[in-house]
């Protein structure tokens, strides 16, 4: 399956970002490089090959989850320039009823 000029123009505006003509042809051959591999792992046998999810040994390396007291939301709403029913106003990051518009 190959992905075609449009397709990566499409996912660069719904992630916001901008390509040259240049870079452009560089990330069409790259993703159809990968979408390319994909498939090829796509068609291995894996009949009879056992479930594997986790290969790494299940030691945790994080802290333990302390729960402590935190500040009041009027507290912490003292700090921010715009609220709306309790809540942070942000700008909206949506136009015209669709994504990267």
């Amino acid at each position: 399956m190959a992905i075609s000029k449009e397709e990566v123009k499409r996912v660069a505006n719904l992630s916001k970002l901008q390509f040259s003509e240049n870079e452009l042809e560089v990330f069409t051959t790259q993703m159809g490089q990968i979408i390319e591999m994909v498939e090829q792992l796509e068609g291995v046998n894996t009949e009879g090959v056992a479930f594997t999810s986790n290969v790494a040994s299940e030691i945790s390396v994080l802290r333990d989850d302390i729960v402590i007291p935190g500040e009041s939301r009027e507290e912490l709403l003292k700090n921010v320039p715009e609220t709306k029913d309790g809540f942070i106003k942000v700008p909206a990051i949506m136009d015209n009823g669709e994504a990267g518009a």
